[in-house]
């Protein structure tokens, strides 16, 4: 009797996806921590209310992207969606004196998108997930300040739109 090598190769790669599956699970690669808050206002109502949030609290905004535009440039459609990526080097340069290459995930950036379901939400990613890859502590003093900084621009953003 002989075995089909296939068979063997494809069982055997089946295996490794299956041991694979929770190790990038794990790591974050498969499945992600956002943290999502909802607005009362449109995107464009939202959007503003964060940039005015991010300069009042002392950071820098660097670019706002909007998707939804770029999508139309090539003919193709996509709900609104804006993406402010904003810093503050106090906070980034701690990050990055214990891993350089953490400013391939610097600076912050949070998604304010319309869903399918009509509604605006702000979105970020969690401190621990964007940063998981580095050589960073998940207890560094800085990963809870710069969490925190992420739900209070969120939150003060929503406080201020006028719906």
């Amino acid at each position: 009797m002989t075995l089909d090598k296939s068979w063997i190769r494809a069982a055997l790669a089946a295996g490794l996806i299956a041991l694979a599956a929770p190790l990038a699970q794990a790591h974050g690669m498969l499945e992600r921590d956002f943290i999502v808050q909802e607005s009362p206002a449109d995107v464009a109502t939202t959007t503003e209310a964060l940039v005015a949030a991010i300069e009042g609290a002392g950071a820098t905004v660097f670019a706002v992207i909007d998707h939804a535009a770029g999508a139309a440039s090539v003919d193709q459609s996509l709900n609104d969606a804006q993406v402010v990526i904003f810093g503050n080097p106090a906070l980034g340069t701690q990050v990055m004196q214990d891993d350089l290459l953490a400013g391939l995930a610097l600076p912050l950036r949070i998604l304010v998108y319309e869903g399918d379901d009509g509604v605006t939400r702000l979105a970020h990613e969690d401190p621990s997930a964007f940063l998981g890859g580095y050589d960073v502590s998940p207890e560094a003093p800085y990963m809870e300040t710069i969490r925190g900084a992420l739900m209070r621009l969120g939150a003060a953003a929503i406080e201020n739109v006028q719906p």
